[in-house]
């Protein structure tokens, strides 16, 4: 194991409050003009808003995230069950006790690219102020993460869970292969094994599901059919959650709640019917929320989305997070090849030849291209 060695950075700030910058060039009013400005007006260099301050911070000797360095003395460690914003956090200990959290100033600013800072299944380190309340001092690293894009920050789903049960609709609202292929390949990139849950299974002739169950099924991934009303496959998929830290994850409208409160009776979710009137669903989980099963194990429910955008995906790395595309990028002619026009390209002789799913080729051409980077309820 690397080393854990302290350096120091530098992270700007912005300042609560203070005088504004001022907004004319001094050097080119006369006096008369200048007396004319306001008396608030400060003469102060830009960015009179901002300012440094030096931290230090634990690295180990590979190019892992920095941690915050923290002294332990009053601080305990907890993990994560929700949170809410950008400032407020149940944090649980490991004797089961609960803080409620704020989360400090300096760690909201090292991390400019997240929406959230923290995230349920974070593992923290909190000094406690009351017994009841306290602050989160650090994030420890994470091992996975289920992420998405929202504008031009990315959101953290979940952290540190071992798998994520991607539900789908068999219908109303509708299946969208499309979105299931972008959670797996978030899934890919954060560490997380998914799984492929098809829910309302019961509303739909099975024979009509077979080839979705196919496309993926010989991919290697799990795929659970399942039907919270009658009951279908909650065997199966309570086996496949048991010991294991699951996130539910998937449009809204899919049943996600409902499952889970089959897997567990007891927990009482709320659930919510699709929109009459809409056809989408019904946002009824408002915040992720890290949950014990009686079996072992934990379990996030997750708000439903209306539309799922990656987050920080190259071009040239989209390939890598289709598996099927790997025995065959080899023996592409050009090794820069986008497999999407190229002479000798052997993804699309795959594709021609029924070895690669073309819906799945469809998805990999549309994140490539950026088209429908979001994807929306029709």
């Amino acid at each position: 194991m690397a080393e854990d060695r302290n350096r120091k950075i530098r992270v700007r700030f912005h300042k609560n409050r203070g005088h504004r910058a001022r907004q004319v060039d001094l050097t080119r009013q006369s006096h008369d003009e200048l007396a004319d400005l306001p008396s608030d007006e400060r003469v102060s260099g830009k960015g009179s808003q901002s300012r440094h301050r030096t931290l230090i911070v634990k690295t180990g000797d590979t190019d892992a995230e920095s941690i915050r360095d923290v002294d332990m003395t009053d601080c305990q460690r907890g993990r994560v069950l929700w949170s809410v914003g950008a400032n407020h956090s149940c944090i649980q200990t490991a004797d089961g006790q609960t803080f409620d959290c704020s989360v400090r100033r300096v760690l909201r600013t090292m991390e400019r690219e997240t929406r959230n800072v923290i995230a349920a299944g974070d593992w923290v380190v909190f000094r406690s102020t009351d017994g009841a309340t306290g602050v989160i001092e650090r994030i420890e690293p994470r091992h996975s993460t289920l992420t998405r894009g929202v504008g031009r920050t990315s959101q953290i789903i979940v952290s540190n869970v071992d798998q994520a049960a991607i539900v789908a609709s068999a219908c109303d609202p509708p299946l969208k292969p499309a979105l299931i292929d972008r959670f797996l390949v978030s899934c890919e990139i954060g560490g997380v094994k998914g799984i492929v849950c098809i829910n309302k299974a019961d509303s739909i002739e099975p024979a009509h599901l077979q080839p979705i169950i196919g496309q993926y099924a010989q991919l290697g991934y799990e795929v659970v059919l399942t039907s919270a009303t009658r009951g279908d496959g909650i065997d199966r998929l309570r086996q496949l959650m048991n010991g294991k830290a699951t996130v539910l994850t998937g449009q809204s409208g899919v049943g996600k709640s409902s499952l889970l409160n089959v897997v567990q009776p007891g927990l009482g979710l709320r659930t919510a019917t699709v929109s009459a009137d809409t056809g989408k669903g019904r946002h009824t989980t408002r915040v992720a929320e890290l949950v014990p099963l009686a079996s072992g194990g934990w379990v996030v429910d997750t708000p439903g989305i209306r539309q799922f955008q990656l987050w920080a995906v190259e071009a040239a790395d989209v390939e890598a997070y289709f598996i099927e595309f790997r025995p065959f990028v080899a023996h592409c002619k050009f090794a820069n090849c986008t497999h999407t026009h190229e002479k000798g390209c052997a993804v699309l002789s795959a594709v021609s030849q029924g070895l690669i799913s073309a819906l799945r080729y469809e998805s990999y051409t549309r994140i490539l291209s950026g088209e429908a980077e979001r994807i929306e309820d029709e």
